[in-house]
């Protein structure tokens, strides 16, 4: 399905037969049509990780689309839900937008004391992104394959120790799943984001991790971290050699995803005008190239499809959770 090129002249040619139409009429059209300022973008993580990243190709295009500044605000803490909360509360004005990611689908399983709630406080928009993870080992490590990990791990009297960019997060419940669907003995390592992880398992401390597949690619081409497999489908585009974990365990998938929202009630027509926008922008040439480089796969969605797949992600990833009986809070 293809995106509609929203541009500001569409907007305003729209504008413009309006107040033909009625040349004595005040000028509520105008103000009212959707941006006519600056527009927040919460992105609930800190600076420089994937969302932030993403949100930052993105509206820098989107911005160029609508005409108008879109101001990415970093908002970082408790898996996301700090900053998930103030936008929950915010007004539906379309002047508030949140760029969430995976935790979106997995928090509500996690925390039971929440202030909002994903299903009801917050109207979906666009997916934006989609990213594998990548089993990455300790590059003196004897595997080179699933298979050579699955047996080196049952070869191991007490398992493997296996790196976790938090408690909660897509990594650690990666390594959950790969748990389950292998039946080896797997102990968990968890630590404060992906980057102290990935030290670790360059310097041999902990072997194995499942990174995020945009944030890892030098480290493996620059042979700091050995690539195993990817939690995705296919080929990547920029680590072709790598084959996906569900040519060995079929079934095994997991995406760290992108996408937005906006506080529930906000008006369809603004919905509507940045769904439009996001799309026109991951059509483009200049994202399209930088999502490649980082091994980032979109696609063309209404909010409607991307609704769809915020409740499959959700039913997915819950029953992970209480299968592994994790919880925060």
């Amino acid at each position: 399905m293809s995106g509609t090129k929203l541009t500001r002249r569409t907007l305003m040619a729209g504008m413009t037969a309006g107040l033909a139409a009625a040349p004595f009429a005040r000028p509520a059209s105008a103000q009212g049509a959707w941006p006519n300022r600056p527009v927040r973008v919460m992105v609930p993580y800190p600076p420089a990780g994937g969302a932030d990243t993403t949100a930052r190709i993105v509206y820098a295009k989107v911005s160029q689309i609508l005409g108008q500044q879109f101001v990415i605000e970093n908002r970082g803490g408790a898996g996301g839900t700090i900053g998930e909360a103030v936008v929950a509360k915010a007004d539906p004005d379309g002047y508030n937008i949140l760029h969430d990611g995976t935790a979106h689908s997995i928090n509500g399983a996690l925390y039971s004391n929440l202030s909002f709630d994903y299903n009801k406080d917050f109207d979906a928009v666009a997916l934006v992104s989609l990213v594998p993870n990548i089993l990455v080992v300790t590059p003196s490590l004897p595997v080179k394959t699933m298979a050579d990990v699955i047996a080196y791990a049952k070869a191991s009297p007490g398992g493997i120790e296996m790196a976790s960019s938090g408690n909660g997060t897509l990594q650690h419940l990666s390594l959950e799943v790969f748990r389950f669907v292998t039946g080896v003995k797997v102990n968990h390592v968890p630590y404060r984001g992906g980057g102290p992880a990935l030290n670790d398992v360059i310097s041999g401390q902990v072997k194995f991790f499942f990174a995020n597949g945009s944030s890892v690619v030098g480290l493996i081409e620059g042979g700091k971290v050995k690539a195993i497999a990817h939690t995705g489908k296919g080929r990547l585009k920029s680590l072709p050699d790598i084959p996906p974990i569900s040519d060995t365990l079929p079934g095994v998938e997991a995406y760290e995803w992108n996408g937005v929202f906006v506080p529930h009630g906000t008006p369809p027509a603004a919905v509507r005008t940045l769904n439009s926008a996001i799309n026109a922008a991951l059509g483009s040439p200049e994202v399209k190239e930088r999502f490649e480089q980082l091994n980032i796969d979109s696609r063309q969605n209404t909010p409607e499809e991307f609704r769809a797949f915020v409740k499959e992600q959700m039913e997915r990833w819950s029953k992970v959770v209480k299968d592994a009986n994790i919880k925060l809070g």
